[in-house]
């Protein structure tokens, strides 16, 4: 399998140097250079069976060429045997036709443990088979700094620095990274927002001299690895309620549009889905593009549902491809001219399958606070704020009433005990494992909203420059 670059100008990598590079040099975020196919019985064959094996069926194509079979085979078995629900990522009826799939049961209860537990063992695979060590920069709204500083901790062959909005996590999401000691982990807390930070990551990646000194590598959703192993949960949960013979929809909470772009993939693979639902906070820039077409940044408005509070939404340039027609050129001058006047438009043609497929739903912090309440005093569910916007928008864009409709629950709710307490009066307890989380110590650097500060402590603290000097 070869990878090309939604920009057009960077070399086609495999597997191994996509994984590794993670932003592709011209800028541009990677693709398959062409979709695996799974028909109508290759879809059946997977009924029934183990997450881990469905996860290897589906992306075992991607990585083909790259890593043998059994290692591959062995590296998925042990990426999800640590997961507290055998099912991995089951599935929860809430009312007819509407199911929840909690993808909160990894070792950091959120739904970026699915991919950053494949993720952390793929990094260390490759790199020893390499000979190599990598310097992994990543930003955070909230979970993905937790979840993959726990995948790389006490990696050998890798450093992770995670910056995150100073102030703009919440207490749980920071301590699950600021607790870790390992001396190859290392937070930094920006005087700024997410995208601030995602600015920074894709400033360090922009530096070539920079980034060929570090040997940069990511784990942000631009990583190609990420999307990948996220396909896989679509796929169980579409089968488990009837795929192939019957569609499915999804109601997908998203800010940076890499959950969300995991399901296209895998309609693009032959997955049935009958309707993509995106759901958003105030921050609502993906909303209004599937209302208007044209997407055009704001101010980004802190709420209780952190992880979506994001202007810049990176994988969204991944379907940009698509509806450019897969014009590299194209969407490099799109995405040009949206970082110098905050926003771009579509014509009519462009977005004809993507208004087809795609609805957007947007839900402030009291309508969030109304839903997890509504959803607890109905169900006796306890929904985290981001998972309450993602069952809200299902009610509200379900439009097919035969394709039952999937809400993703992305996160466990004693990540975000405040916005619990303020809308149930509940306190949800975190895990066993989790107790004492209050009672860590902290390691954390704070720093302004500098790009050369950011690379200078980088630079101080990466093993993969000591061992270059």
């Amino acid at each position: 399998m070869q990878y090309i670059s939604t920009r057009g100008e960077a070399p086609a990598l495999d597997f191994d140097e996509v994984l590794l590079a993670g932003l592709a040099r011209d800028g541009g975020l990677y693709l398959p250079e062409s979709w695996p196919q799974f028909d109508a019985a290759a879809l059946q064959e997977l009924s029934g069976k183990p997450y881990a094996e469905v996860a290897f069926q589906v992306m075992w194509p991607f990585v083909e060429g790259s890593l043998e079979e059994e290692t591959f085979r062995r590296i998925v078995a042990e990426s999800y045997a640590g997961f507290r629900h055998t099912a991995v990522a089951p599935l929860k009826q809430l009312d007819a036709g509407l199911w929840l799939q909690e993808l909160f049961h990894g070792p950091t209860l959120a739904f970026k443990d699915v991919a950053m537990q494949l993720l952390g063992r793929l990094f260390e695979e490759v790199l020893a088979r390499r000979g190599e060590r990598v310097t992994i920069v990543g930003a955070t709204s909230g979970d993905t700094g937790s979840a993959a500083i726990e995948a790389c901790r006490g990696g050998k062959r890798t450093d992770i620095f995670i910056l995150h909005p100073k102030g703009r996590v919440s207490e749980v999401q920071r301590r699950q990274m600021t607790t870790v000691a390992d001396a190859n982990v290392h937070n930094v807390a920006v005087e700024g927002t997410f995208d601030d930070c995602q600015d920074l990551v894709k400033a360090m990646f922009g530096d070539a001299g920079f980034r060929d000194e570090l040997r940069l590598s990511a784990v942000n959703s631009i990583n190609w690895a990420r999307v990948m192993a996220q396909i896989v949960y679509y796929v169980t949960a579409a089968v488990a309620l009837g795929a192939p013979a019957r569609r499915v929809a999804f109601a997908v909470p998203t800010g940076n549009f890499g959950n969300v772009f995991a399901a296209y993939a895998a309609r693009k693979m032959g997955l049935p889905i009958a309707k993509l639902i995106v759901g958003s906070n105030s921050n609502d820039i993906l909303t209004r593009f599937f209302e208007t077409g044209r997407m055009t940044m704001a101010g980004v408005t802190p709420t209780y549902s952190p992880s979506m509070d994001i202007q810049v939404s990176s994988n969204f340039e991944r379907l940009l491809f698509d509806a450019l027609g897969g014009d590299g050129a194209a969407v490099a001058r799109t995405m040009t001219e949206f970082r110098k006047s905050g926003e771009f438009g579509l014509g009519d043609n462009e977005l004809t399958g993507i208004a087809e497929l795609f609805a957007g739903y947007r839900l402030d912090d009291a309508g969030t606070l109304a839903e997890m309440k509504r959803v607890y005093e109905e169900t006796g569910e306890i929904l985290d704020p981001h998972s309450a916007i993602g069952v809200a928008a299902a009610k509200a864009c379900r439009q097919d009433l035969s394709a039952p409709v999937v809400a993703l629950a992305t996160a466990h709710p004693a990540k975000f005990p405040a916005a619990v307490e303020k809308a149930l009066g509940i306190t949800p307890a975190l895990p066993p494992s989790m107790a004492d989380l209050y009672e860590r110590p902290e390691r954390c650097e704070s720093l302004g909203n500098d790009l050369g500060a950011v690379q200078d402590f980088v630079r101080r603290n990466s093993r993969a420059v000591k061992e270059s000097a």
